[in-house]
This record gives C-alpha cells, sequence and structure tokens, in this order.
C-alpha cells in the first residue's frame, strides 16, 4: 500500500460529525471567528475569513450552548489549506492538545 493510500484509509478510520458550529481561533494573539464544518476526534475542518499556512498553530475555542456541558478548547496545528475566494480558506487542523 503506498504512503497515499495508507493516508487516506487512516483518514477514514476516524469518524467526522458535520456540526456547523462558531469557533474562535487565537493565533499569536489574534482572534479570529470562523465556522467548524466538521469534527473528529483527531481533527477538525473549518472555515475561516483570514488566511492561515500549514504548520500554523492555532488555539481553538467552541463554547457550548448548553450551561450543563463544558465547550470544546484544544491546540491545533494547520496540516492543510484550501483557498476558497482570496479572502477566506478552509483548513484541516489536528488535534495536539485538548484543554
Amino acid at each position: 500500500m503506498s504512503q497515499i493510500d495508507r493516508d487516506y484509509s487512516e483518514k477514514r478510520d476516524f469518524i467526522r460529525m458535520r456540526v456547523d458550529a462558531d469557533v474562535s481561533l487565537i493565533h499569536e494573539g489574534d482572534e479570529v471567528a470562523a465556522v467548524c464544518i466538521d469534527l473528529s476526534s483527531s481533527g477538525m475542518q473549518v472555515e475561516a475569513p483570514r488566511l492561515f499556512k500549514v504548520g500554523d498553530r492555532l488555539s481553538i475555542r467552541i463554547d457550548s450552548e448548553h450551561a450543563a456541558l463544558k465547550g470544546l478548547e484544544a491546540d491545533t496545528e494547520v496540516v492543510w489549506v484550501r483557498e476558497q475566494d482570496g479572502s477566506s480558506q478552509k483548513l484541516g487542523l489536528t488535534i495536539l492538545k485538548m484543554n
């Protein structure tokens, strides 16, 4: 099995949950409002109105709408980028550490 086939296969080992939730991306002290498109146990896909690059480290926060449920906070790294319209992009983030 080639590395590409294995990488694709490993991506499918994680169940992805579609969420469409507001997410805050914190990069070098700047906070950017974005949208989390989907989420798995190892990462997430977000759409951001600001340009990032592969390797950028982002802290993320998804607030819970329910008082009894804690929101999600994690340290992540950008692993892929797809430009949308020149001023926004979709990002693949891998979760490095849950906070």
